[in-house]
């Protein structure tokens, strides 16, 4: 199948044989005898979710290209239907430039709680297959499905059981890559985009994989692949005929050899169930660019009471307070620094993050966005502070923890901080 037949929206349902992908068999042996047979790693990638799960909510959208994203001068497209592709709009492009693209096109604000509404059914659906279910957004997810074979049958069965309990559940379709490895997997549901299956034996990984261009391997970005470029190596298959010493040379001792276990096609990363988040963050663009310190400083507050409540809220923690500060022209800097104990307490987390800005350089410079992030969180029971001689606690978490049940009881904005409803008064 062509790819313009994918971009058109046809689905493909296949496995790469040595003659290329061809149609799956209906005969195809359903208990994992056959080119599946060691193909346990299932990648799912819903299609357009965002965009899709709009669809569903409003019917005026049926038949129409649908754009999801903010409609203000610095927004950008979270997610795009297949229509809207087909225009060229993508996600991460800016807004105004998908309007152009595709003024016909109708543009809903994203709603997150929807989204994660539906995902949780998803991943259900998932769980329900197996607990090897290691999710790596909404709307994607990599499966270990070696421990499901004798209840349900091979991994090709089970791909296509959960496409149609998805599709019927959930009125939404996915593509599922089948293959040994999850680089593999997730390559092959990207292949058979939208609502597709395919299958990857490994006899016929290197076949896959040696057309491809560098840039489809993880962690290959724009500067690996300028480097790469530079050395004549733009496909998969050169660089898997690369001395792995030369790309340790070039890229680095961890980086290269990885790149290299990668073009062979190997990849020994388990699927791990439900990893936890090891970092939370939350970060702002303005709809000017603004040099103000005193507002700055507010934001970077408000920022950081809202990764508080998270915190508090995931129960947990954590160690390092990180600030991102973009400039008007995109260039970002970004600065950190590490607690002596673990927190969830906003007025510690602000302290440093508007310590981090004054010692930036870059106060009353023109800021574009401006992000607040705390890293190394662990779960609340690991933290084990214990109050220093002479010291006292300052009590801040029990009146934050307060304002968390004021605002859980009479909704965001019942309750906040002097600074941050003095700025809402000259707002007015």
């Amino acid at each position: 199948m062509s790819r313009r037949q994918l971009e058109r929206g046809a689905a493909l349902r296949g496995v790469v044989t040595r003659d290329g992908i061809v149609p799956l068999d209906p005969g195809f042996p359903v208990d994992g005898s056959g080119p599946d047979s060691d193909c346990d790693i299932l990648h799912l990638d819903m299609d357009a979710f965002f965009a899709s799960v709009e669809q569903l909510r409003r019917p005026q959208a049926r038949g129409r290209p649908v754009i999801v994203g903010g409609t203000g001068p610095r927004s950008v497209v979270a997610s795009a239907d297949y229509i809207a592709r087909r225009h060229g709009v993508h996600s991460a492009m800016p807004m105004t430039q998908a309007m152009r693209l595709c003024p016909e096109a109708l543009v809903f604000p994203p709603d997150g709680k929807a989204y994660r509404q539906v995902s949780e059914a998803v991943m259900d659906i998932l769980r329900s297959v197996t607990p090897l279910v290691q999710p790596l957004s909404l709307d994607e997810a990599f499966l270990d499905v070696s421990g499901a074979r004798r209840r349900l049958g091979g991994p090709a069965r089970i791909a296509a059981m959960i496409r149609e309990r998805v599709r019927r559940e959930q009125r939404l379709t996915c593509s599922v890559g089948v293959a040994a490895t999850r680089f593999v997997a997730k390559l092959g549901s990207t292949h058979c985009k939208p609502d597709g299956m395919l299958v990857v034996p490994t006899d016929t990984v290197h076949g896959f994989l040696d057309p491809l261009p560098v840039g489809a391997l993880p962690g290959v970005g724009d500067k690996t692949e300028r480097v790469l470029s530079r050395l004549g190596l733009r496909t998969v298959g050169a660089l898997a005929r690369t001395d792995p010493e030369l790309l340790r040379m070039e890229l680095g001792d961890k980086a290269g050899t990885r790149l290299a276990e990668l073009a062979r096609g190997r990849d020994p990363s388990p699927v791990v169930p439900d990893t936890p988040d090891k970092s939370l963050g939350a970060e702002e663009t303005f709809a000017e660019d603004v040099d103000d310190p005193e507002t700055i400083d507010r934001e970077l507050l408000r920022l950081s009471e809202k990764v508080a409540r998270r915190l508090r809220a995931s129960g947990q923690v954590g160690r390092t307070v990180s600030l991102k500060l973009r400039r008007a022209d995109f260039s970002t800097v970004t600065r950190s620094r590490t607690l002596p104990e673990a927190t969830d307490v906003a007025r510690e987390i602000s302290t440093v993050a508007r310590e981090l800005h004054s010692s930036s350089g870059l106060k009353g410079v023109p800021l574009r966005l401006v992000g607040v992030r705390v890293e190394g969180v662990i779960a609340e029971g690991q933290n084990h502070r214990q109050l220093a001689l002479g010291e006292e606690d300052t009590g801040w978490r029990d009146v934050e923890r307060v304002m968390d049940r004021v605002t859980a009881r009479f909704g965001p904005g019942a309750i906040q901080s002097a600074v941050l409803a003095k700025r809402d008064e000259n707002d007015v």
